[in-house]
């Protein structure tokens, strides 16, 4: 791979994280909650997702899932089921803010938070379609495959991390101005209403479209 063909995915992954979607939401949703760092599980679970999505996208199993309506679906609707549930809690939360528990429910969290993360990106078919038609862009053919995957993966996965981890940041930040219970109640319902936005718009969406 040419360190131009490099760079100019590497703006492209910049635009696509930035871009506001169910993985901002979830990053910020864990900054408020849980501050820095431990917000941060949350962004790390993410790249998990983000990097079973390359894998399936690789080893074109993706492929299948796209040109599969039945396959397609059925993991469309189980994103779509997972982010409205994810803002139902989120909305439930009211005037709570989580996270301020002992050591050993901090652990739990954390793996919760991971979790969670990781089906926040894993669970979006929209996000294996995309890839499916941007990745190819930057593949030579006339190269090995695998190598260039990797540094692919890498890219993606590293600029992600980055900008999920500042929003995480940035929420948390919020959130010092929010400890009144009425602006936290605000808070978590609006960023429950942008979790149910985004299982709509994953519920709208069709290849092609």
């Amino acid at each position: 791979m040419s360190p131009d063909l490099w760079f100019a995915f590497l703006l492209a992954c910049g635009a696509i994280s930035v871009s506001p979607g169910a993985g901002a939401v979830a990053s910020m949703t864990s900054g408020l909650r849980n501050g820095v760092p431990r917000g941060l599980g949350t962004a790390i679970g993410q790249q998990f997702g983000l990097a079973l999505q390359i894998v399936v996208v690789g080893i074109g199993v993706g492929a299948a899932i796209a040109a599969s309506p039945l396959a397609f679906e059925l993991v469309r609707w189980g994103g779509v089921v997972y982010l409205a549930w994810l803002g139902v809690r989120q909305w439930q939360a009211g005037e709570r803010l989580e996270g301020l528990a002992d050591t050993r429910a901090m652990a739990q969290s954390g793996s919760a938070m991971v979790l969670r993360g990781f089906l926040v990106n894993a669970s979006n078919p929209k996000a294996t379609v995309f890839m499916l038609a941007v990745l190819p862009q930057f593949i030579d053919p006339s190269m090995a495959l695998a190598p260039q995957y990797l540094v692919l993966a890498a890219t993606m996965i590293g600029v992600d991390i980055v900008v999920m981890a500042g929003y995480t940041g940035l929420a948390a930040q919020l959130a010092r101005f929010w400890r009144e219970p009425r602006h936290l109640a605000m808070a978590n319902r609006v960023l429950g209403l942008l979790f149910v936005a985004a299982a709509v718009l994953l519920a709208a969406y069709r290849p092609g479209g």
